[in-house]
């Protein structure tokens, strides 16, 4: 339940465009059950099994609505026979049949085009929440995640809760509209045949909701080794160097095959359970129906409660409920497939970030105009000791190199800088002023970071050039390439300063 909730938090924005999508299913089950309801009248004119009646009906309570239902029909029937003639009246009959179908679909196309508004939108907004919170993620996620499954996240698994969960939804909503009113319809033509049918659908219910269970499992493995799989592929291509200078084509593509073999098995578990969700569903339906023509034909044959013209609609009524109840079946069952999904969301959205930003106003603005200061500061990474007791103070306008071997801790103290990371122990000092104290995006801006491996953006050069510094001027922009000795290589690209790049 709470996957769900975390979900449906984001149709919040949507609240009015799901109040026009219910009343226009409300509506489509009007319409839907008006035009199989005025079956009866047209079998009552085919089958001349009409019941005079001269004068017009009044309900006297609930008790009698069926009776009353059934002689108004006797009676609207009568009046327009001597009227215009029984053919005529059927004629009628028919057009007002023939509208109720087309406002019931015209109230279902509307109400389609609501839920795909409000799915989309909600499968966007999830995408841009999780994105925006990775964005503000400390670098240690990222260091004990792997990118592929991270990028699975933002891919498979959002659109598994729009095709899987927010579908899931949607039926939720339609399908017991129509399962209730078709059932409230039913209730009124033949209480004793209702009651009948609803002393069956709990078992048939059970039945649904244990094969529903079974999907979980193999969902959210399948799901963890697709986030494998995209990992593999992301290190094969990036490392197709290192591949292919061992000669190891065969043994990087045996490690993807073997991923992909059990995403393969895991997929064709959880598939093989949730396409049985549908021939079960129409089994027990096509048991309910036989049961319910050799209990109705009793209340017909034996105890004459019954109208031929009334049990017929009231069969049709009920194979009405089938696909819906099928329908809701499957939500079901999408619902618990798409669990997984949404609790490797949850495991993004939920992060804690040990990192925190003063931006309100308790957070000082950095500002640099004496000096930078360690102070006994020990930085470890799990239970790997990086830095021990590293103290020392460098002032402005010194120029300072860190020489060392690899794994020395350099690049660590550089990230302490950024402040990627805290320490473990320690202070960090700005001008005397705790790093955890200043604003985070002001201590940044103060810190030009050059990564070891450089990384180009997708969109242009100018767009690239600029992400430090969107609103600086062409001539500043152009002025830094000049200084960085790129502009001349930049203006014979073919486009010059908007030639596109990165991946």
């Amino acid at each position: 339940m709470r996957n769900l909730w975390t979900v449906l938090k984001f149709a919040a924005p949507y609240k009015s465009k799901v109040i026009l999508g219910a009343i226009a299913h409300i509506l489509m089950v009007f319409f839907s059950l008006g035009s199989i309801t005025i079956l009866i009248p047209v079998l009552k004119i085919i089958f001349q099994d009409t019941m005079q009646v001269t004068s017009r009906p009044s309900m006297e309570g609930l008790g009698t609505l069926k009776d009353f239902l059934e002689q108004s029909i006797n009676y609207w029937i009568t009046f327009y026979s001597q009227e215009v003639g029984k053919k005529e009246v059927l004629f009628w009959v028919l057009v007002i049949a023939a509208s109720f179908f087309l406002l019931k679909n015209l109230f279902r196309y509307v109400g389609s085009i609501l839920m795909v508004y409000i799915k989309n939108g909600v499968e966007k907004d999830i995408r841009n929440k999780i994105h925006h919170k990775m964005l503000h993620l400390p670098v240690s996620y990222f260091t004990e995640q792997r990118k592929g499954d991270i990028a699975a996240r933002l891919t498979t698994d959002i659109l598994e809760i729009q095709w899987a969960l927010l579908s899931g939804i949607k039926r939720l909503i339609e399908d017991p509209l129509m399962i209730i009113g078709t059932l409230s319809l039913m209730l009124v033509l033949s209480p004793k045949l209702t009651i009948f049918v609803l002393l069956l659908i709990p078992v048939t219910g059970i039945i649904i909701t244990s094969i529903s269970r079974l999907l979980k499992k193999p969902s959210e493995q399948a799901k963890e080794e697709m986030g494998r799989l995209l990992s593999i592929v992301e290190e094969h291509i990036g490392g197709i160097p290192i591949i292919k200078s061992y000669a190891a084509e065969e043994q990087a593509h045996k490690a993807f095959s073997q991923s992909n073999q059990r995403h393969f098995e895991f997929m064709n578990s959880m598939l093989y359970r949730r396409d049985l969700s549908s021939p079960v569903s129409e089994i027990l339906g096509s048991i309910v129906i036989i049961l319910i023509i050799w209990f109705g034909a009793g209340l017909i044959l034996d105890q004459n409660e019954l109208e031929p013209a009334m049990f017929i609609t009231y069969v049709a009524l009920f194979y009405q409920i089938i696909n819906p109840a099928k329908s809701l079946s499957v939500a079901f069952y999408d619902i618990q497939r798409s669990d997984a999904s949404v609790q490797r969301i949850r495991s993004v959205l939920d992060a804690p970030n040990p990192i925190s930003d003063n931006s309100s106003d308790k957070g000082i603005k950095a500002s640099f105009s004496n000096s930078l200061k360690f102070e006994q500061v020990n930085f470890s990474y799990t239970d790997q000791s990086i830095l021990e007791d590293i103290s020392f103070d460098l002032q402005k306008g010194n120029v300072v190199a860190l020489v060392g071997p690899s794994g020395g801790g350099k690049s660590t103290l550089a990230y302490l800088v950024n402040r990627f990371y805290d320490p473990t122990s320690g202070r960090i000092l700005l001008d005397g002023i705790d790093f955890r104290d200043l604003e985070l995006k002001s201590l940044r801006r103060l810190v030009g970071y050059i990564s070891q491996d450089p990384i180009l953006f997708f969109g242009s050069v100018r767009e690239n050039l600029l992400f430090g510094k969107p609103e600086a001027t062409q001539e500043e922009l152009e002025n830094a390439a000049r200084t960085a000795h790129a502009h001349d290589f930049i203006m014979d690209l073919e486009n010059g300063y908007v030639t596109a790049i990165g991946d």
